[in-house]
């Protein structure tokens, strides 16, 4: 029988036979993942439900990357038991100060995830991982303290979508608004407890960079998970990170039983935003471009890679941000900052006027260093513009890719780099 991505993942954690979606099976993990705001959630649980130990002390990853550095009290209380855990249990890969850097972004960078892997987080966008075949899904804490003391969790098989792209990648196209048009297209429900399952010869010759942004961004059209074959340029990135590249290719069969195929052809596309206040309010930039903002967010799980970095460097080098714009730049991990040091980006970004801040997840979730006041508006490289989501209820975001922040910047209001 012909099978999805998604079963065949789940098969490779399960000693049942994964035979149709809507299935309920039980599955061994391989990851288990939570961050300073939902990882004090998950430890009270796992200390109500009577737990000792957790299931391995090599597969709990805590990182401290929402509110780093600790804005308030709280915050820091939060950190306080976090590290009080990780000492308690021992674990291993425990993040914070400066080792830490945005989940989403740290993980795969340190080898953490991979191929074939079945990963839990308490964080809706635990879904990037899929960009590196792993089927990877958010949980709530309670779920996430079981799969710790565990090490295993049940899920129902989601019935899969195909998405196809075709076509020849105009100049300044890139992987956000290859998401960015499916989220237009399908809407915020889209996929509701469906997996996603990218594929076609655009696909084929995107970075894995660019398949991780993507991935990130599955949950935001209702997504369980966000899934891409396992090919050499998978293969590569592992043995590029210290994780043994893995003896297998994965991919969907022939045949494979999808719910639905969607396809786009992005020859002769232009860059697209998200207007407020959803993330499947997509336009080309052309049609919003003249739109004054006040501030621009390079960064994040979605945007905040070395690739990402280059591309904002790129717009911005020899140019210098409107002033009467804040244009804050976060580099994701402390890899990717060094990385933006030693090529010189950290100098472009700032001789153009940018903040550049520590790798933080800050101003995404409107927690802190660049939050929106009444009136205000933002071009982000982040993943949701829910109305509130940066600050002020009476602000808005428009979602966009590095190039397109970066022109934005620059000139004032929401543009692409072509109106430079």
């Amino acid at each position: 029988m012909s099978k999805t991505l998604t079963q065949k993942i789940l098969q490779k954690h399960s000693d049942e036979a994964v035979e149709r979606d809507g299935q309920i099976v039980q599955c061994r993990l391989s990851l288990v993942l939570a961050n300073d705001i939902t990882a004090p959630l998950a430890i009270k649980s796992f200390r109500e439900m009577r737990a000792d130990r957790v299931f391995d002390r090599d597969k709990i990853v805590l990182v401290m990357d929402h509110f780093t550095p600790q804005k308030d009290i709280d915050s820091a209380n939060q950190v306080l038991g976090c590290r009080a855990f990780a000492r308690e249990q021992n674990i291993t890969h425990y993040y914070e100060g400066g080792s830490c850097g945005v989940e989403h972004a740290l993980l795969p960078e340190q080898g953490l995830v991979g191929p074939g892997d079945l990963v839990i987080g308490a964080d809706s966008h635990t879904c990037t991982y899929g960009g590196l075949g792993a089927f990877a899904t958010g949980m709530g804490s309670t779920d996430i303290a079981a799969g710790m003391a565990l090490g295993e969790t049940w899920l129902k098989v989601p019935p899969a979508i195909r998405v196809n792209y075709a076509g020849v990648m105009p100049e300044w196209l890139g992987a956000k608004d290859l998401i960015l048009m499916l989220i237009g297209e399908i809407g915020v429900d889209g996929a509701l407890y469906r997996a996603l399952e990218f594929g076609g010869p655009v696909i084929d010759a995107l970075p894995v960079e660019g398949r991780l942004t993507m991935a990130n961004m599955a949950i935001e059209a209702g997504a369980k998970a966000g899934l891409f074959p396992v090919d050499e340029r998978t293969r590569a990135y592992c043995v590029e990170r210290g994780r043994p590249a893995p003896d297998f290719v994965l991919a969907a069969d022939d045949g494979a039983p999808y719910e639905r195929i969607v396809s786009f052809d992005v020859t002769g596309r232009e860059p697209v935003v998200a207007c407020p206040h959803l993330p499947s309010n997509v336009k080309p930039v052309s049609e919003v471009a003249d739109t004054p903002v006040q501030q621009v967010i390079i960064g994040s799980c979605t945007n905040g890679r070395i690739s990402d970095m280059r591309d904002a460097a790129l717009v911005l080098r020899s140019r210098k941000v409107d002033k009467n714009v804040r244009c804050i730049v976060l580099p994701s991990t402390p890899a990717v900052w060094k990385q933006c040091l030693r090529e010189g980006l950290l100098e472009i970004f700032m001789d153009a006027g940018c903040i550049v801040g520590p790798c933080t997840c800050g101003p995404c979730l409107g927690g802190h260093m660049g939050i929106l006041g009444d009136g205000e508006r933002a071009v982000a490289t982040t993943n949701r513009n829910f109305k509130g989501r940066m600050g002020s209820l009476d602000s808005e975001v428009y979602l966009a890719s590095p190039v397109v922040a970066a022109a934005s910047a620059v000139l004032g209001r929401v543009a692409g780099p072509g109106q430079l």
